[in-house]
């Protein structure tokens, strides 16, 4: 037993199957959210950097002198007026110098010449206005200077409005929670299933005592619990008398979905578990009785096929005799399965009302039935709330009456006179169940009869009018033919 609990407690701890591709898909979205994060933050510090004309001096202020040029300007070249009588002496050793005309200069420097020398790149100070920057700007006479501005002035300029990061760190934050969430109340449930398995599936416990295969395998080393989800538990037992297995499902609230654990918050529910007991068919006689809370009761005569149709509630106690708490109802199909089946033993346990204020907090219901709707006929279910893992103590009485009834009802045998009175129900349920099935197959043939004949009507219309003169001209010749007396012809002697 103790290599079953170590294999099972490997088998749930080690992530397999859907679990880690669901682990590896978190991690992955996780991932791509963080460094989409990071991106974000890395493009909004460098947009700080963007638009230096915004901070800076505007840029009309610079002269063309404060350019740099790949050559220097040519200086202007002027023209001096020569002297008629003289024509190619040598020039003077100090000619005298014209002043430049202001028209001249500003031509010059808005178009520099063109030659080698002082070629113009204009490619060379992309992004600058060309116009703009070469006009000086016009300062009034009056006007005092402006003094410069400091870099402390100059860094608090610009307002820049600073990003909100609130729904990625909502997304983030939900997304961690719901990762916590999950490995925590998949822990949970775990924990749950195998406090259950311990207390009543392993060495000397009751099943263990009353079943000889204990399991989902045939060896030592086979697991007690099948695992069919994150809140689906099963046990399997059989090598019992009077019963060929034993199931019990074990469904826990959903703990690792975030969602459902805030809506169990608002609307609580039950971790439960349902044993079903696969009786033979000559160990169990015809038996349906039900026992359940009184709401709970009433509903199941109303929505279970066999009670429905079988069984009536019980009002009273049959033959002043001790009877179960007064929060349970029963539903038998007559007094006497009642008063056979609730002994004074599951009264004193269990099902009494002293006992039922201190034992019977997490009993919901149990159902007996030879009529069981379903593939097995003979079955026993069971149903118990689950405690917490600290206190599975608590439910030992509930799940010792499992045992106990699988013996009872083996045992059990019907008088004579109940037995003809369910023999007579069982006889008028299966004549109504022949006519319920006479009419279902009634109503099909009926209704391909009728889809058959709205067929052969549409294909009618989509006949020619010649087509459809042949057909009636056909119809009546056969109904003429149909009228006509038969006349035996007789061979002479």
């Amino acid at each position: 037993m103790a290599k079953r609990a170590s294999t099972l407690w490997f088998s749930i701890i080690v992530p397999r199957g859907d679990t880690l591709w669901y682990i590896l898909a978190l991690l992955s979205v996780l991932t791509i959210l963080i460094q989409h994060v990071s991106r974000c933050s890395v493009v909004a510090t460098t947009a700080d950097f963007e638009g230096f004309e915004d901070d800076e001096e505007p840029i009309e202020s610079l002269e063309v002198t404060d350019l740099p040029l790949r050559s220097p300007l040519p200086p202007p070249t002027t023209l001096t007026q020569s002297d008629s009588q003289t024509h190619h002496g040598p020039p003077d050793p100090e000619p005298s110098e014209v002043p430049p005309n202001p028209s001249q200069s500003s031509d010059l420097s808005q178009k520099p010449s063109s030659d080698g020398c002082g070629y113009w790149d204009e490619d060379e100070f992309e992004g600058l206005p060309v116009e703009q920057a070469l006009e000086k700007p016009k300062i009034a006479e009056n006007s005092a200077p402006v003094p410069p501005e400091s870099d402390s002035e100059k860094i608090s300029k610009p307002n820049m409005v600073p990003r909100s990061y609130t729904v990625e760190i909502v997304c983030v934050s939900f997304l961690i929670a719901f990762i916590i969430n999950y490995f925590t109340g998949k822990k949970e449930n775990e924990n749950i299933a195998l406090s259950w398995a311990a207390k009543f599936a392993t060495k000397d416990s009751i099943f263990d005592k009353n079943f000889s295969l204990l399991g989902v395998g045939d060896g030592d080393d086979s697991p007690l619990l099948l695992k069919e989800g994150q809140t689906v538990f099963k046990f399997y037992a059989s090598g019992r008398r009077f019963c060929s297995w034993l199931l019990a499902t074990m469904e826990l609230k959903s703990r690792h979905d975030l969602i459902s654990r805030i809506y169990n918050m608002v609307i609580p529910c039950k971790d439960e578990i349902t044993v079903e007991v696969c009786m033979n068919e000559e160990a169990m006689d015809h038996v349906i009785l039900a026992v359940a809370r009184k709401k709970a009761s009433k509903l199941m005569q109303k929505e279970v096929r066999d009670l429905q149709r079988y069984a009536n509630l019980v009002t009273g106690p049959p033959s002043n005799r001790k009877w179960v708490a007064e929060d349970l109802g029963v539903i038998a199909e007559s007094k006497e399965v009642a008063s056979d089946l609730i002994t004074e033993t599951v009264l004193d346990q269990v099902l009494g009302e002293k006992a039922f204020e201190k034992y019977g907090k997490g009993f919901i219901s149990m159902h007996f039935s030879d009529q069981h709707v379903g593939t097995h006929k003979k079955m026993l279910v069971f149903k118990f709330a689950l405690p917490d893992a600290n206190h599975m103590a608590d439910m030992t009485r509930l799940v010792a009456l499992i045992p106990y009834y699988i013996d009872l009802i083996g045992r059990y045998k019907l008088s004579s006179q109940a037995r003809a009175k369910t023999e007579a129900a069982r006889s008028k349920a299966a004549q109504e169940a022949y006519k319920e099935l006479q009419n279902a197959r009634q109503e099909a043939l009926q209704k391909k009869k009728a889809e058959k004949k709205k067929m052969m009507e549409e294909a009618e219309a989509k006949l020619s009018a010649e087509a459809i003169r042949k057909r009636e001209a056909k119809e009546r010749a056969r109904q003429m033919k149909k009228a006509m007396p038969k006349v035996k012809m007789t061979r002479a002697a």
